[in-house]
């Protein structure tokens, strides 16, 4: 899943996400912390979700397996994980979305444009309407930002300081009536200016994709402090997208039926339902047919079932791009020895990990970036096993080994649960005391913004075409999950925001993952190409990294 992260980090994404995802998520999306599912499905036992396979009634009805889980359909809770992301812009759409190709394709938007990378003028698609036959305009938007960026509300997840206007903690004064950085043009077209220098690509990536608009004048009704709680959110009955949600379970289910009023036509299917399951549930859900499909970063697939999988007859594998990075963030104010954090490095053995518990289906890389980047340098060798080296690094370092790191891992990710035991153990042979702490995705967010640990794991998803802002804000310094700040990172960090050229971008980009392999405040365990899958019975949907919702209304069952 995708992550998204403020400045402030009060991260309330444990509460949100069950995140990210991601990676994140994501996630993020954007880039995303992404988790995996702690609670066990309920088979539809305890809902009204059906569990029928697609077909067997009269209605259409599709059933995504995804092993996230939720906190909240409301876009001004939104924190970046996939999951909320998702499963809330299927009501309510973003202004644009990367596509399969990683292309953006207008969503609510039909263009987005600068021409000084400070002033972005968005028009709103002439032909969008609420389902309920209103225009979508420009005030939505602008309402929508403004809610966003209150501090009433206090959504710390989103980064809107960037903005005219708004506060360095993401928050405009309390009772204000508009934000200076968001300015409506006309009935079609708002202009949102920030403080400094913005990529388009980031500021679609970033912002586009996250800002899920609402209807001001059917929620405007509605106090600040009403908004975060207001029961209208939980049932809407005016959306801009494909369909309604008519029931949730933050744990279990996510069920809609079509919005026939769909202005980009509406979906052929009656009802979708997002089934959240464990990832060991999944094989069974696909071989019954209970579950019709499932994402890459939202569905985790364990990788001991991806052989059975794809035995499957019913059903359509298919390998997504190396994006999610297992990542594991070291507070270096908790170690703070440069030697000790790269002999921490050195004592992993990565490629067995990935050979072993992976079966091969993802890289190694160290830094941020993959080989779906197109800024991706592979000049770049990843430092190899070499646990001689590591044990070297320590004595240099006057390491003693009294010490035991604090490694907290997400309980769902079943996978890198193992792959820490292994690490642990490969530690523990050079001289390096570590203790796992298994615990639920969002209590993993919540130690996040604690900054409580010594080593924080956590499936990151990093925006190929625009890691930046994920990137920016996690080489931080302080208050950032790692702690680290460096002048060169940050001056090629700014510089990626100031030219177009791919090529420059990637040499920018090398600056970077190079400082973060020598200096280690983040270390890649390994980049999965995570395994997808859809039922043969389902037509117009292919399981894809990005854009696995934009056309979902044309998705199909085969009779």
């Amino acid at each position: 899943m995708k992550r998204f992260i403020s400045k402030t980090l009060s991260l309330l994404l444990a509460a949100v996400m069950a995140l990210s995802l991601a990676a994140c998520g994501g996630a993020a999306d954007g880039g995303t912390a992404d988790g995996g599912a702690a609670a066990e499905s309920t088979a539809g036992g305890e809902s009204n979700a059906s569990t029928q396979p697609a077909g067997n009634s009269g209605e259409k009805i599709v059933n995504v397996g995804v092993t996230d889980t939720l906190n909240s359909l409301n876009p001004l809770l939104l924190n970046g994980g996939e999951i909320n992301k998702y499963a809330t812009a299927l009501m309510f759409l973003p202004l644009m979305e990367l596509d399969a190709d990683l292309n953006f394709q207008g969503m609510l938007a039909d263009s987005i444009t600068t021409e000084d990378n400070r002033n972005f003028i968005v028009h709103i698609d002439d032909a969008a309407v609420w389902s309920d036959g209103t225009p979508i305009t420009a005030e939505d938007v602008a309402y929508t930002a403004l809610r966003l960026t209150s501090p009433v509300i206090n959504n710390t997840s989103m980064m809107y300081y960037v903005f005219e206007g708004v506060g360095e903690d993401g928050f405009v004064e309390a009772g204000a009536d508009s934000v200076d950085g968001v300015q409506v043009i006309d009935e079609k077209t708002v202009q949102f200016t920030t403080k400094e220098s913005m990529s388009l690509t980031t500021f679609q990536n970033s912002y586009a994709r996250y800002l899920l608009t609402l209807p001001k004048h059917v929620i405007e009704k509605y106090s600040e402090e009403e908004l975060s709680t207001a029961e209208w959110f939980n049932k809407p009955d005016v959306v801009s997208g494909p369909f309604y949600v008519t029931e949730f379970d933050v744990d279990h289910y996510i069920s809609y039926q079509a919005n026939a009023d769909y202005w980009r036509g509406a979906p052929k299917i009656d009802r979708l339902n997002i089934k959240i399951v464990d990832g060991s549930q999944l094989y069974a859900g696909l071989q019954s047919g209970e579950i019709d499909i499932t994402q890459h970063t939202m569905s985790v697939i364990p990788p001991e079932d991806y052989a059975s999988v794809e035995a499957l007859e019913n059903v359509e594998v298919v390998y997504g791009s190396p994006v999610t990075n297992q990542s594991m963030f070291i507070q270096t104010a908790n170690v703070p020895d440069v030697r000790v954090r790269q002999a921490m490095l050195y004592a992993i053995n990565r490629e067995q990990i990935l050979t072993e518990l992976l079966n091969g289906h993802g890289e190694v890389v160290d830094g941020f970036l993959s080989s779906a980047s197109p800024f991706y340098d592979d000049s770049i060798t990843p430092i190899t096993y070499d646990p001689e080296k590591a044990k070297a690094l320590l004595e240099e370092a006057g390491w003693d080994g009294s010490q035991t790191l604090r490694f907290y891992v997400n309980s769902g990710d079943s996978t890198f649960v193992n792959a820490a035991t292994v690490m642990v153990a490969q530690w523990a042979a050079v001289g390096i005391k570590a203790e796992v702490q298994t615990v639920d995705f969002a209590t993993l967010m919540s130690v996040g913004g604690s900054r409580d640990y010594d080593i924080l794991a956590v499936q990151y998803t990093y925006a190929p075409v625009d890691p930046y802002p994920d990137v920016a804000w996690l080489l931080g310094g302080e208050g950032s999950w790692t702690g680290y700040g460096d002048e060169e990172v940050t001056n090629a960090l700014t510089s990626t925001q100031l030219t177009s050229d791919v090529e420059e971008i990637k040499g920018l980009y090398s600056i970077v993952d190079k400082k973060v392999q020598e200096d280690v405040p983040m270390i890649s365990a390994y980049i999965i190409s995570a395994q997808g899958a859809v039922n043969k019975r389902l037509t117009g949907a292919v399981p894809s990294v990005y854009g696995f919702f934009n056309d979902v209304q044309n998705w199909d069952i085969v009779q």
